[in-house]
């Protein structure tokens, strides 16, 4: 058994597809599960093992399903060799899904690349409830928990959006204050879209680290504080408590469904959300 799953965007929209990956891996433990999308992200599965291997989506040979050309040979000859295709990738016109089956006994499974379900892993379990994948719940570890001493508390300032953001003075005040006041050990996570040193002079700065780093720091933190991203999710995958702000989008969706996480929101406006309203969230996340 061959199964190719195609799935785009960044580490957040791969990570809320891990649900997915890990049904099919049940239904077919023994299966080759490959993964066409955010190789980068999708690494973190592989050395898992709940996949065997990643392509990047930004390779140009993905280009020649949306064409009108017949596909290369070679390609349409390695895609023939999947006995199963799940496609999340955008295909609003349809120009993907005329290409599948490619063969007799071949089996092409797809869905809207934009969730609507709450919450948005549900959205990428549910078709394969045709190919009779046990159901299960929709967070699925990449870590195990397991907190260290002194306890430490990571703080990710930034996301895809300046909208999903709160405010940079407050993310600095906040920082200050669990590190000052709570004399709590603080990381400031920060990706290669974000400029280093964010939130300068406070706390240790991790910029543009391997995800595997980050979520092994992550799985032993006592606490994350972050927005609507990846790295959340990330958080939530290596099972750490976490206090997440939303704004603009609607957490029902796009918050990780996992009994650690609390959300903030005050409003589709972050700026609403006050100093003294987080500083509150985190005393209660940390109490509890």
């Amino acid at each position: 058994m061959r199964i190719l799953v195609l799935r785009g965007g960044a580490l957040g929209d791969f990570l809320v597809t891990l649900p997915a990956l890990a049904r099919l891996r049940q239904q077919w433990p023994e299966a080759r599960l490959e993964l066409a999308g955010n190789a980068t992200a999708a690494a973190l599965a592989v050395r898992q093992g709940l996949l065997d291997a990643a392509h990047s989506q930004h390779e140009a040979r993905w280009s020649a399903l949306y064409a009108d050309a017949p596909l290369p040979a070679a390609f349409a000859e390695w895609l023939a060799g999947f006995d199963l295709v799940v496609n999340f990738w955008p295909d609003p016109d349809g120009l993907l899904a005329r290409r599948f089956p490619l063969r007799a006994g071949q089996t092409f499974l797809t869905a809207s690349a934009t969730p609507d379900t709450v919450p948005a892993a549900a959205h990428f379990c549910a078709p394969l409830a045709a190919l009779g994948a046990a159901k299960g719940n929709f967070h699925h570890p990449l870590r195990t928990y397991t907190p260290v001493k002194p306890a430490r508390i990571a703080l990710h300032p930034g996301s895809g959006s300046p909208r999903k953001n709160w405010p940079l003075d407050r993310w600095l005040a906040l920082a200050h204050w669990l590190e000052a006041d709570m004399g709590l050990d603080v990381f400031v996570i920060t990706g290669e879209a974000e400029p280093a040193g964010l939130l300068s002079g406070v706390g240790r700065s991790l910029h543009a680290r391997p995800l595997d780093d980050v979520a092994d720091l992550l799985a032993g933190c006592r606490l994350f504080i972050g927005h609507d991203s990846g790295i959340s999710h990330l958080a939530a995958a290596a099972g750490a408590p976490s206090v997440l702000l939303f704004g603009p989008t609607d957490p029902a969706i796009w918050a990780p469904p996992s009994p650690s996480v609390r959300v903030l929101r005050r409003g589709a406006d972050l700026s609403a959300i006050s100093l003294d309203d987080v500083c509150l969230a985190v005393r209660g996340a940390l109490a509890g």
